[in-house]
């Protein structure tokens, strides 16, 4: 798994291991029961402090993705991905209007929203 910190992004660095540890888990690209680098190598690896990466690893944990097995590291944890999405999609859903509420006061159409959307879809890396 690569994780990779952006200073540009509007969320704090341990928001951004926490987002991309959620898309590896949902994309099946971390798989249950798989073990994730320890605080200290990612922290190493990324370049930023193992306070930063041990709160990543708290959240995740309290929100019941990984687990943590004492003196052996951090594991994903067996889960429903379905709702996982689903939790991701209410997010979305929130993003989603603000953004309306955002262009409808600035007086931008819809098709000019959906015209934005769909090239930013079609040129994203994701």
């Amino acid at each position: 798994m690569q994780i990779s910190i952006s200073s540009m992004s509007n969320l704090s660095i341990y928001e951004q291991i926490m987002n991309q540890i959620k898309d590896a888990i949902i994309k099946e690209k971390l798989l249950p029961g798989e073990m994730l680098p320890s605080i200290r190598n990612l922290a190493k690896d990324l370049q930023i402090s193992v306070i930063t990466t041990k709160r990543a690893y708290e959240e995740l944990d309290k929100e019941g993705l990984i687990k943590s097995v004492a003196g052996k590291g951090f594991y994903v944890c067996e889960q429903n991905t379905d709702f996982l999405r689903e939790k991701q999609s209410v997010m979305l859903e929130n993003r989603f209007a603000d953004v309306v509420r955002d262009s409808k006061k600035a007086g931008i159409p819809l098709v000019d929203i959906l015209e934005t959307i769909t090239i930013l879809y079609e040129n994203s890396d994701y």
